[in-house]
């Protein structure tokens, strides 16, 4: 990592030498200005990571407004630029609001180096992390809107690297006729992404047919995807079409495919290898040109091993696999899907946003949809007035995320780590054994401010 940068501006030379010593002395380059003009002058020459400036340069000036004017100098020319303002208690009013119009911090003089370096080194962190997440995003924005150029992405909300990678994936096969086994828990959209990849398909024009396997008793599943001619069980007064023959041209989706008893199995296969079949109860032969997508929250490989789904139609099935994380791993998502929801009925409070980032989610997109179409119909106002509070959404109270191992430290852990480390976050993310980012996204995650 490069040598972080910091600037001095301050026209006592003792305080620029005490401070050019400290933070030498943590792996930080110090530069010292004596004046404003020369500060700025600086700015321009050189890449400087952080700013600590004195808020008067004159002598027998005690107002402040030197400090203010610098300080909305560096402000015009570098908007991102953390400054640290050193003060005295008589400006102490002037650097308040100045904090309030951006500043990073002040400290009053005579300053503690404790804190000024736990100040600094946080400063300098954030800068970093705000840079990386910055870039991330604009990489983010720019893969989506080239992959909502090329391709029919039905209005999704992608707002999570993870579903954009799946959804990059899904766009890639599309074309192509290859069966595609799409994973994940219930709830987490599998139908969603399975209409996109026929949306983009060549057989796009052609219908989209889905069935739920684990919906239908064992007994008719078989004639709802083969079809039946009558008597040929309890009820079937008269032949029936099934939804190989109405998805011909287009798109079967199989959901809950794990459901399939094992002579269903077999018939299925034989589909995907010849595309023929026949209904229950009939010896004719009838053929079908059906791109089959199909969707399983179950361990596929493990009803393999116990002997309830056929090896040879498992491999059939998973020539591509789209494994969808539930919501609880995509957690970008869940503000934005939220919103999507609500469609402008309503607005969050803070609170409520804090409650949704919370919440471990397990019936994932589908629980969040119905809470938030729950929140918007009793929540009193109207409009965009309506403001949706904690307390409306009717989630419980404390819940553990669902994707949290034993190893992933606990809100109490992490608060008790950034103590025991003055609030520096690296030192903090040593102790937890964490990256500087793994820990800031759990600090965002568990709502926690330095």
């Amino acid at each position: 990592m490069p040598m972080r940068t910091v600037l001095i501006i301050d026209d006592h030379p003792a305080v620029g030498e005490a401070l050019t010593l400290l933070l030498s002395l943590h792996d930080m380059e110090p530069l010292h200005a004596l004046t404003p003009a020369h500060g700025l002058a600086l700015l321009a020459q050189r890449r400087i990571d952080l700013v600590i400036q004195d808020m008067n340069f004159s002598a027998d000036t005690t107002s402040g407004e030197e400090g203010r004017e610098l300080f909305h100098q560096i402000r015009q020319l570098h908007p991102d630029l953390p400054v640290i303002l050193l003060t005295a208690w008589t400006q102490l009013e002037q650097a308040v609001a100045l904090v309030k119009a951006g500043a990073a911090d002040y400290l009053a003089k005579p300053w503690d180096d404790a804190k000024l370096l736990a100040t600094v080194e946080n400063l300098l962190e954030l800068g970093e992390n705000h840079q990386a997440l910055r870039q991330a995003r604009q990489d983010h924005q720019q893969r989506l809107a080239a992959l909502q150029q090329r391709y029919r992405l039905d209005r999704m909300v992608v707002a999570s690297p993870a579903l954009l990678r799946c959804l990059e994936l899904a766009c890639q096969v599309a074309r192509s006729p290859a069966p595609v086994l799409i994973t994940g828990p219930n709830g987490s959209g599998k139908e969603r992404v399975a209409a996109i990849v026929h949306a983009n398909s060549a057989v796009a024009n052609g219908p989209f047919v889905a069935i739920n396997c684990g919906a239908l008793p064992g007994d008719l599943i078989e004639a709802e995807l083969f079809g039946a001619d009558s008597g040929a069980y309890t009820g079937a007064a008269r032949a029936r079409e099934g939804r190989f023959e109405t998805a011909d041209g287009g798109t079967l989706f199989l959901d809950e495919i794990g459901n399939l008893p094992l002579a269903g199995q077999v018939k299925l296969l034989r589909v995907l290898e010849t595309g023929r079949f026949e209904r229950l109860g009939s010896s004719r032969t009838r053929e079908t040109t059906v791109r089959v997508l199909s969707a399983t929250n179950a361990d596929l490989r493990a009803m393999v091993a116990a002997g309830t789904f056929r090896e040879d139609l498992y491999y059939r099935l998973n020539v591509i696999e789209i494994a969808l994380p539930g919501l609880a791993d995509r957690p970008q998502d869940i503000l934005p899907l939220a919103e999507h929801f609500l469609a402008g009925r309503a607005r969050l409070s803070e609170g409520a946003r804090e409650a949704l980032l919370a919440h471990a989610w397990p019936g994932n997109v589908r629980e969040l949809k119905n809470v938030m179409e729950r929140a918007a119909l009793l929540t009193p106002g109207d409009g965009r007035d309506r403001r949706i509070t904690e307390q409306d959404l009717g989630l419980p109270a404390a819940v553990a995320p669902v994707s949290r191992s034993l190893d992933e430290p606990s809100r109490e852990a992490v608060m008790a780590a950034l103590e025991a480390a003055s609030g520096v976050v690296s030192r903090a993310a040593q102790a937890l054994g964490l990256s500087r980012q793994a820990l800031y996204r759990r600090m965002e995650r568990y709502g926690l401010d330095l």
